[in-house]
């Protein structure tokens, strides 16, 4: 059982937070499945094409719609790896 909003204002901020987190992890897991379902729903033909009568994993809906994305332009894949070595040639962590 929940306690009560009186309750609640009587404990310690650490009290709290270990109350909250339960919450806060389930609305993540949410979140999570929701946006598989979503990519399942726009991947749908390709799942009927690759495996037209298995149960598919989340992994599964995973690697296929990595594998459905789109490859990066070789142009932006160099100017991103130039941008992030410096100037000198030294990786310096400050």
């Amino acid at each position: 059982m929940a306690p009560s909003t009186v309750a609640v204002e009587l404990l310690s901020p650490k009290e709290k937070n270990r109350l909250r987190k339960p919450v806060v992890e389930k609305m993540r897991r949410d979140r999570i499945n929701s946006s598989i379902e979503q990519l399942k729903l726009l991947l749908e033909q390709e799942f009927a094409r690759h495996q037209p009568n298995s149960k598919l994993e989340k992994a599964d809906i995973l690697e296929m719609a990595v594998g459905s994305a789109p490859a990066p332009a070789p142009a932006k894949a160099a100017a991103a790896a130039s941008a992030r070595q410096p100037a000198c040639g030294l990786w310096r962590p400050w």
